[in-house]
């Protein structure tokens, strides 16, 4: 890694010197630059490549790096079961996904509707962990799963394969799934991408992913609970496109 001097960032009003370190999130390029911190998070695109980027702190990059290597060495970053001779229709990606009930959720869903495979990404949780047995009900046994350290690493993998990459969201951008499935804008293989509770997709996975699609929300509020609308949107998928 190339060595950084450390300028001097300021934040408007206050005159506090904040400098952060953070590192272009995808993986041929790994740039490593300076921005200013505000508290929270914040999204632009890397000094170099010029693209759109999530800008994390280093030392929270390490912490999840850190955390999945652990996984790693405890033979606990991969699991479910394996079956190479299955269609593999429909994958998931998990981004981000904080609450460990809601991660069990999903794999209960996955396997309900017919995913194969769940890739988990981020500081998403991992079996074996009691929450998410608690709503996951054994599920995560039947549906494939591997954990990573940003979700970039198994949407590159899989844009190569062929498969496309539908992200969940709302975004000045994003159509209705349903229109989309009408509209024959969606084939298999497919994987389907959530995001974090809160703050959604990263920039970057949604630059990566093919479509966004969203949910109607008919309502007063404006989204619904990550795994309620990954339960919902994985099924209408299976049974439009299986």
């Amino acid at each position: 890694m190339r060595a950084h001097t450390l300028r001097p960032c300021y934040n408007i009003g206050t005159g506090a010197c904040a400098p952060l370190l953070t590192r272009c999130p995808y993986p041929d390029c790994r740039h490593t630059f300076e921005i200013a911190d505000t508290g929270v998070r914040t999204e632009g695109q890397c000094v170099r490549c010029r693209r759109p980027a999530t800008y994390r702190s280093l030392e929270a990059l390490a912490q999840i790096d850190s955390e999945h290597s652990r996984r790693f060495e405890r033979g606990a970053a991969s699991g479910g079961r394996a079956d190479p001779a299955a269609e593999h229709l429909f994958t998931a990606v998990l981004e981000d996904v904080r609450s460990l009930w809601n991660v069990g959720s999903i794999f209960r869903s996955a396997d309900g509707a017919g995913f194969s495979h769940l890739h988990l990404c981020g500081i998403t949780g991992s079996p074996p962990r009691k929450e998410i047995l608690k709503t996951s009900l054994g599920a995560e046994d039947h549906v494939r799963w591997q954990c990573y350290p940003s979700a970039l690493d198994p949407l590159f993998t899989l844009k190569d394969r062929g498969v496309q990459l539908i992200g969940l969201e709302v975004t000045a951008d994003s159509i209705l799934l349903s229109a989309a499935i009408e509209n024959s804008l969606l084939s298999p293989p497919l994987c389907l991408v959530v995001g974090n509770e809160v703050r959604g997709l990263s920039t970057e996975t949604r630059a990566v992913c093919d479509l966004i699609c969203h949910l109607p929300m008919r309502g007063m509020k404006e989204s619904l609970n990550v795994a309620v609308a990954f339960g919902i949107a994985a099924y209408m998928l299976s049974d439009a496109l299986s």
